[in-house]
């Protein structure tokens, strides 16, 4: 659904294909992740390959930082 990738106007984002999207996620009216639409989705998680924004509710976009953030602790660990 995602790859990571990195869009012109953004250094550390993620692709959404948007085949794997509903019209409402791919909108931003949804969370990219779990379908959510209310509260509306609020913060950034990605972009569509034409650049539009994608977005996740509250929930999902805390998961998203604690899994980059671990990632990137670990990463940091392994280089010690």
């Amino acid at each position: 659904m995602c790859e990571r990738g990195v869009p012109a106007d953004e250094d550390d984002g993620h692709v959404f294909t948007p085949e794997g999207l509903s019209d409402a996620q791919a909108m931003g009216e949804a969370c990219v992740v779990c379908h959510a639409r209310w509260p509306r989705p609020r913060h950034p998680l990605g972009v569509l390959p034409d650049g539009a924004p994608v977005y996740g509710c509250a929930e999902c976009a805390q998961l998203a930082l604690d899994h980059h953030t671990n990632t990137l602790e670990q990463h940091l660990l392994a280089t010690h």
